[in-house]
């Protein structure tokens, strides 16, 4: 039951560490653990279970499950096949899995079994099968093992729906070359071995979790704990249980670790040596936070789903606010207006190039061709600048930018003062209309328990550190931050109307400050 380790797949890592090692620990669950071996016998059985259900190379599979040992069998089985995986966020809505089958022209859903009616619901209503995903990823007893699919570098193998802000989610297409080099770089890039242990609480169907964590493992040879569900607590509970050295997440776990983990101290992070943040930016003022109380280095790391999770990487002499350089193989450049490269320290659009760029979007070929040019430069929409020694900063979404007066003010900078508020926990910023100047600033913040401060002190400390046009005129208080199923705060969700009402002073206003 080896199966071939020099095929072009997926999982030809999982195969050449189950021949190498097959008693070392590859995913740590909850209640049960796999060994490499294991995990190599039961994704090869999970793939002859799906072929004799008729799956076949090049078709797309639906799959919507937690972050438990399970979603590895089946995200890796599909793969084994030669087929295409689809995996989706299981707080999707039936309308939502109706649409990703549709669009991705899915031919089965493979469904936790907890996840409720939902997904047969929509499978149903497409018209395909849909399979109860249980634990231990059983298929029936007796189940003789599929041979890997030998494909080839350029085949699709992953289809993850970008998160939508505008318009209607789009699929970026993920090669098997993509999902490999991306395991390769990111070992390459922590310094990864077979003695590290690496733990997340991100959802596994998210591409940081699967590709810059999952990957990360398996091509190591490390073993993976997975948290279904995170909290401050039950990540550090990991931490110990399993004696982590290396730790992924994005910067609201981080913060939550800082101020939610009662009793959490540098002890417990002893054998912790590299926690990497991704995902969205973060907070120089979580990152000192963070370090100083844990005695952990903390890197932060840039990507995006088209890029397979890698863009950059900020080392140990990565500048404050910066993510760092260019990882391997991989070239990074800022372009201003004219698509030319921006001067040093100068804000511009971000590109990336390298091996982990997606093939495209999912037959949107104009959409594609919006953001990847013919010699496979990426346009990632996201705003950032480039110092004498090629240290990555970025400062925002271009669909973010906030233009107040013929000025741009870039969200990430003002809520990095705002963080620096000894009594602010988590700060989005935001632009909303506003007749006279285009666009003004506004803040929604949280504070800690028992905090007296108003939106008058948080104006007047913003005042001392930015300049008068980047000053929220609209401070709102709120008890939590929309966030995603990453931690990553949505701002697309926060309400604007609210906003420009407290702006107007229509609003009800312990939380306004008009400026």
């Amino acid at each position: 039951m080896d199966g071939k380790a020099d095929v072009v797949n997926v999982i030809t890592p999982l195969l050449t560490q189950a021949g190498r090692q097959p008693e070392q620990t590859a995913i740590e669950g909850a209640l049960d653990r796999w060994s490499y071996g294991r995990l190599r016998n039961d994704v090869l059985a999970y793939a002859g279970a799906l072929h004799r259900q008729g799956v076949v190379a090049g078709q797309r599979v639906l799959l919507i499950a937690p972050t438990v040992p399970e979603f590895v069998v089946a995200y890796l089985g599909v793969q084994a096949l030669g087929a295409v995986v689809v995996p989706v966020n299981t707080m999707s809505t039936r309308a939502e899995l109706e649409y990703f089958i549709a669009e991705a022209g899915c031919t089965l859903v493979i469904a936790w079994h907890e996840l409720g009616t939902v997904a047969s619901e929509a499978a149903a209503t497409a018209g395909v099968p849909v399979w109860s995903l249980t634990e231990g990823a059983e298929t029936g007893a007796g189940e003789s093992p599929a041979t890997a699919h030998d494909g080839a570098g350029e085949d699709v193998t992953v289809i993850l729906f970008t998160s939508g802000t505008t318009g209607r989610p789009k699929g970026a297409e993920l090669t098997v070359g993509n999902v490999l080099a991306a395991g390769e770089i990111a070992v390459r890039l922590a310094g990864a071995t077979p003695a590290d242990r690496i733990g997340t609480g991100l959802p596994l169907f998210h591409v940081f979790g699967q590709t810059a964590v999952l990957m990360l493992a398996l091509t190591a040879g490390a073993s993976m704990s997975l948290l279904p569900r995170f909290s401050a607590e039950a990540m550090l509970d990991m931490l110990r249980r399993d004696r982590l050295t290396v730790m992924c997440g994005v910067p609201t776990m981080w913060n939550a670790m800082l101020h939610d983990a009662a009793g959490a101290s540098a002890a417990d992070f002893i054998n912790l040596r590299l926690a990497i943040s991704g995902g969205a930016s973060l907070p120089g003022a979580v990152n000192s936070a963070f370090q100083e109380t844990f005695g952990c280095t903390l890197l932060e790391a840039y990507g995006l789903t088209e890029t397979t999770a890698i863009g950059t990487y900020g080392g140990p002499h990565a500048p404050p606010g910066s993510v760092g350089t260019a990882a391997f193989h991989t070239a990074v450049e800022v372009r201003d207006a004219a698509g030319l490269p921006a001067a040093p320290n100068t804000a511009g659009e971000v590109y990336i190039k390298g091996p982990t760029v997606m093939r495209g979007y999912h037959h949107r070929p104009d959409a594609t061709a919006e953001v990847l040019s013919a010699d496979g430069w990426f346009r990632t929409g996201d705003i950032g600048e480039m110092d004498a020694e090629h240290n990555v900063r970025i400062v925002g979404r271009a669909k973010e930018l906030i233009i107040r007066g013929g000025y741009n003010v870039y969200p990430s900078e003002v809520e990095a003062v705002l963080y620096e508020h000894p009594d602010i926990i988590e700060a989005a910023v935001v632009g909303i209309e506003h007749e006279h100047y285009g666009e003004e600033v506004a803040a929604v913040v949280v504070v800690g328990p028992g905090s007296r401060t108003d939106a008058a002190e948080i104006m007047a400390w913003a005042r001392e550190r930015l300049s008068a046009y980047k000053i929220p005129r609209v401070v709102q208080f709120v008890d939590r931050l929309p966030t995603g199923s990453t931690g990553k705060i949505l701002k697309r969700a926060i309400d604007r109307g609210v906003l420009a009402e407290m702006l107007t002073g229509r609003a009800a206003p312990p939380t306004t400050v008009a400026g």
